[in-house]
């Protein structure tokens, strides 16, 4: 019995100090440790413009690195103390819970399957599905059966085509660049992203179109924190809120989305001053 009792109170022991492991970890990308570190890691994409990429002089630009560059000068006084962290789109999840960044800034679509793992916080732009393909002849989700349809792995549109239409072939690539390269090689007929991206793709491409601009329903994109960072969410919901009223989000869309959609795009594209 002594030996039972033993092995019993180790075992709570062993479970007592990964409980406090894991509350440490998510300590450590509190408010005040960020502070104490004196920089804050956001990851970013670096290769989805107008949103995340990097520029001509070597340097992260794009929508979502404006908001951040913010976001960085509100939390810790500079703006350059920030650590772009690069991501692909399927590491998000996992670069947060590691501890690999403090914040995710690289386009997350918020959705019931991710909320369940990470936490979001308020959202700050407006999005939805869209489809291109060579002079925009995909016009419906009908044209895509029997063809070869490409997304990035674990977007939206890999979650979306997997779960309503599993009889449509998916070709899946980790980069934003290769998921591109490959409809312009024509490895596949067409291709799934966020409608924002594949509109801004096809201005810039020509012979492509989006044959189908809005699919599914409309939803958000957000800051996400690792779960459990009740702090930094909060401060970010405040740090959002306060952006949008005084018109930050609507300057960061006409630096780098306008140029792109247009002005008369802004209120179907980002949250203004509510």
């Amino acid at each position: 019995m002594k030996k039972w009792f033993l092995a019993f109170m180790n075992l709570a022991l062993i479970i007592g100090l990964s409980a406090c492991k894991d509350k440490q970890e998510v300590a450590l990308d509190s408010i005040e440790q960020i502070k104490q570190k004196g920089v804050v890691r956001i990851g970013v994409f670096s290769d989805k413009p107008p949103f995340g990429f990097i520029n001509e002089n070597g340097q992260n630009d794009g929508f979502d690195v404006y908001i951040a560059k913010r976001i960085t000068k509100d939390l810790l006084g500079e703006e350059t103390k920030v650590e772009f962290v690069l991501t692909e789109a399927a590491s998000r999840v996992e670069f947060l819970r590691s501890n690999k960044v403090d914040i995710i800034m690289a386009n997350f679509t918020k959705t019931p399957e991710r909320e369940q793992v990470v936490d979001f916080a308020k959202p700050y732009m407006k999005v939805s599905l869209g489809v291109v393909s060579p002079n925009g002849e995909i016009t419906s989700i009908d044209d895509l059966k029997g063809k070869k349809l490409i997304v990035n792995k674990g977007t939206t549109a890999d979650m979306f085509f997997t779960k309503k239409y599993p009889e449509i072939e998916l070709l899946k690539y980790e980069q934003n660049t290769e998921a591109f390269l490959a409809l312009k090689d024509k490895r596949g007929d067409a291709l799934a992203h966020d409608n924002t991206l594949v509109l801004a793709w096809a201005m810039e491409n020509e012979g492509f179109g989006v044959g189908i601009p809005a699919l599914g329903e409309e939803e958000t994109i957000a800051p996400a924190v690792k779960k459990g960072n009740i702090e930094l969410k909060a401060w970010l919901d405040n740090e959002i809120d306060t952006l949008t009223k005084e018109g930050f989000i609507q300057e960061a869309y006409e630096h780098t989305l306008a140029p792109i959609f247009g002005e008369e795009r802004m209120d179907s594209v980002i949250f203004s001053n509510q």
